[in-house]
């Protein structure tokens, strides 16, 4: 066994792991829950999805000024590392494996499924066991791409950021024209006017309290469909020219999101009315797609959307199999001579893949109680029952915050790279927690006692140890 990863991802890879992670779930999950939480006001949503990149933009650009300096083998660890200090990335490094990538990559796994049942108008999928089991084999299906064949898994994502790249494309463009030229467009009227109070009421829908808590509550739903471009952080040990490549990735990668999110949107609003698109629930997109393209060929485009999941799913993976590899190879965490190795026919870090992959199962578990717990008579999971797909993920903002300060008092930095670039993204961050104290109040106390168990058990693995005894 050895320790170190070999460079082997290029310029192209890397955006794509950028592109490619963020871009095709989140962006048809979160679709119709933006339009629910802000009435079926689309210039709501709209704006909402500008504010939510904007966020991203600027973290993704402060965190390619500090990859300009330091390349290791975890890069927001890094990052955390260099700025505040060693106890701190751990405590960084800690989340993300536990909680972070995991929570995201379970997610993936039951939007694929979710999307797979629902080419095969499955009634319900979101809560089925078939879904939950499904998700399970997709799951293994990408940890085994991962771990068995990393060159192969890093093909794969480029070509299935491409093939992502289509659906949304096509409804960017196609449903905007059907939108403003066809006599069955929505465009106008769906810009023109909210859902009416009666229509949300019909709906079991909440017509939200004022605008702006509408804006705060769809600004996180759009994390989930943002976040996930720093994991490309955790391959820069992987990457050619780091310092160069992955802060041009990060930056690309982040102006490239925004713009197909923001056009594709547009377009889904030219393809059916709001009201319709918030009653199919998560088989909106599918209506959408086969309203403009035809039954037929709108099934076989969704089919994209499946493809688009399953290559998000990989790039997560492909994180998250690394996670505790990132702690061991400090020196740090359980057995971190046992997860700091890597296998010297695959160059993966096998046994990080393998707790990477049941931290993932056991998250999977998880979101099924909280989806069939009930709500009626209170829930199986009591207080416990948080959203493990957008509250975790703006944990994540909190832990960039010391990151940025710090950055302010680094003197390699100059001007606006020094000053305004981390202030903004404290701003961003900061804006980030307050939404979603906003948005999932009642639940957050459950989740942060979830939270700080799990930060426990982390802190006592802390004590460094010596791993240069590791077995080659």
């Amino acid at each position: 066994m050895a320790t170190e990863l070999k460079k082997k991802y290029g310029l192209l890879t890397a955006i794509c792991m950028v592109v490619g992670i963020v871009v095709g779930s989140g962006v048809f999950f979160k679709a119709e829950a933006i339009l629910k939480v802000t009435g079926g006001n689309l210039k709501l949503g709209i704006l909402a999805w500008i504010i939510g990149g904007i966020i991203m933009i600027i973290c993704a650009y402060t965190f390619s000024i500090m990859a300009t300096k330091y390349e290791k083998v975890n890069g927001v660890v890094d990052y955390a590392e260099a700025a505040v200090g060693e106890k701190y990335a751990y405590l960084v490094g800690w989340f993300l494996t536990t909680i972070y990538y995991p929570t995201l990559t379970m997610a993936l796994a039951w939007l694929s499924a979710q999307f797979t049942l629902i080419v095969f108008n499955q009634p319900i999928p979101d809560k089925s066991a078939l879904t939950f089991a499904l998700a399970g084999f997709y799951l293994i299906g990408s940890y085994a791409m991962n771990a068995l064949s990393p060159i192969i898994a890093g093909k794969f994502q480029v070509s299935t950021t491409f093939i992502k790249l289509i659906p949304l494309s096509l409804m960017a463009i196609v449903g905007t024209i059907y939108g403003l030229t066809s006599e069955n467009g929505c465009t106008v009227e769906n810009f023109a006017n909210a859902v009416s109070p009666d229509v949300l009421t019909s709906l079991g829908i909440d017509a939200p309290a004022s605008n702006f808590a509408a804006i705060l509550s769809a600004v996180c739903a759009t994390v989930f469909a943002y976040e996930g471009w720093i994991i490309a952080t955790s391959i820069n040990a992987e990457i050619k020219d780091a310092k160069k490549n992955l802060p041009r990735a990060l930056v690309i990668g982040a102006f490239i999101i925004v713009a197909i999110y923001v056009f594709y949107y547009v377009g889904l609003a030219g393809a059916i009315p709001n009201a319709e698109m918030m009653a199919g629930g998560q088989a909106g997109a599918k209506t959408a797609f086969a309203t403009v393209f035809g039954k037929f060929m709108g099934t076989g485009i969704f089919v994209f959307v499946i493809i688009s999941c399953l290559g998000t799913l990989n790039g997560l993976m492909l994180g998250c199999t690394r996670g505790l590899y990132s702690l061991s190879s400090r020196g740090r965490g359980p057995a971190p001579h046992i997860f700091a190795t890597v296998d010297k026919n695959t160059n993966m870090p096998s046994n990080s893949s393998i707790f990477g992959l049941l931290l993932c199962s056991a998250w999977l578990l998880f979101f099924y109680f909280v989806l069939t717990g009930g709500r009626d008579n209170g829930h199986i999971l009591g207080s416990f029952a948080f959203d493990p797909t957008e509250i975790p993920i703006v944990t994540i903002y909190p832990f960039y915050i010391p990151i940025f300060f710090k950055m302010m008092l680094d003197k390699n930095f100059k001007g606006f790279n020094r000053f305004v670039a981390p202030l903004l993204a404290v701003a961003g961050s900061a804006f980030m927690v307050f939404a979603a104290i906003r948005a999932h109040g009642p639940t957050i106390p459950g989740y942060l006692i979830i939270f700080a168990i799990v930060m426990l058990i982390g802190i006592a693995f802390m004590k460094k140890k010596d791993i240069s005894e590791s077995k080659a």
